[in-house]
């Protein structure tokens, strides 16, 4: 299995970096919604309306990125696994592990904004709107410049 894995080894990259890509435009653009959603009075058109995106966003596309990534991830690990071996490898998946946590917590809130029960304002989700960012940022560098 792991000889089959690793002669598609390149294919099961790109494929995970697609995945990737698409989970993380999904982890920007959500708590984004809830900047917007935040503002939004409980039950009006417009919050009806981010309800639906913020629904659509993370079931169709964000759960089924987050799934294939972690997928082909492991994969890869499967098909190398002197990637243990490796520091920066620890600490990537330790990012990657926080950024799943992550994407349950937006879960989460949407499910808080699809009850009419959001209590907090749009500077919380504006913050929050920075960790997919920071989470990626590291994460790239662990993966492309290997530091330790």
């Amino acid at each position: 299995m792991s000889d089959f894995l690793f002669e598609y080894y390149n294919w099961i990259k790109a494929l995970h970096v697609i995945a990737v890509m698409s989970w993380m435009a999904g982890l920007l653009y959500l708590p984004r919604l809830f900047v917007y959603h935040a503002d939004a009075k409980a039950g009006s058109d417009v919050s009806e309306q981010f309800k639906i995106m913020e629904r659509k966003l993370l079931r169709f596309i964000m759960n089924p990125a987050m799934i294939a990534s972690w997928i082909f991830g492991i994969l890869m690990i499967v098909a190398n696994t002197t990637l243990f071996s490796f520091g920066w490898f620890h600490a990537k998946l330790t990012l990657v592990v926080l950024m799943s946590v992550l994407h349950m917590v937006f879960a989460r809130w949407r499910k808080t904004f699809e009850r009419d029960e959001n209590t907090r304002g749009d500077k919380f989700y504006r913050w929050w709107n920075e960790a997919p960012t920071v989470l990626m940022i590291i994460i790239v560098i662990m993966a492309i410049a290997e530091p330790f």
